[in-house]
């Protein structure tokens, strides 16, 4: 049985600029949504 190539989880085409990402690191998700948190709670407080 042949194996399908699984899908990029990001792909970024622009020009000649072609960028893939195959596996997001859990790390990387993780500081993604503490900095956004942080960031809608400073704004949150600030109004």
């Amino acid at each position: 049985m042949p194996s399908t190539p699984t899908r990029p989880a990001f792909e970024l085409r622009i020009g000649e600029v072609h960028l893939t990402v195959q596996r997001i690191p859990g790390w990387l998700v993780t500081a993604f949504a503490t900095a956004v948190g942080s960031v809608l709670a400073a704004w949150f407080t600030s109004l």
